[in-house]
């Protein structure tokens, strides 16, 4: 909780079931508030899911860009395959590592659970 914070009561957007209040934090009147002490409140009210079974990455110096994607050729010994490319996510340097460390976390604990994937 943030020192001095007050809360008030957003209303998330009116998308069914996912429709609720959270509560919000904000800086007192002072504005201040101690680093590292800032309430997180993740508003997934415009939230996507897509399915991809294709990652691409480009990169620059200054980002690293995702794409994501199907694979339309289910059949074996095709001379082409297409890959329909339909969401990209474009980040810093920065954020991928930290996207990097998530999701290798992530994968140990899947494959902990799970059994070892081999690629």
């Amino acid at each position: 909780m943030v020192t001095g914070a007050r809360k008030k009561p957003i209303q998330k957007g009116s998308t069914g079931s996912r429709a609720r209040l959270a509560e919000a934090t904000s800086p007192s009147p002072s504005g201040s508030v101690a680093p590292g002490k800032a309430k997180v409140v993740w508003d997934d009210t415009n939230l996507r899911t897509t399915y991809a079974n294709v990652c691409k990455m480009q990169g620059t110096r200054d980002e690293i860009a995702l794409s994501f994607g199907s694979n339309q050729s289910w059949q074996m010994g095709q001379e082409q395959v297409c890959v329909l490319l339909t969401d990209r996510i474009v980040l810093n340097p920065h954020s991928a590592k930290r996207l990097l460390v998530m999701l290798e976390q992530g994968m140990r604990d899947y494959e902990t659970r799970f059994g070892r994937l081999e690629v």
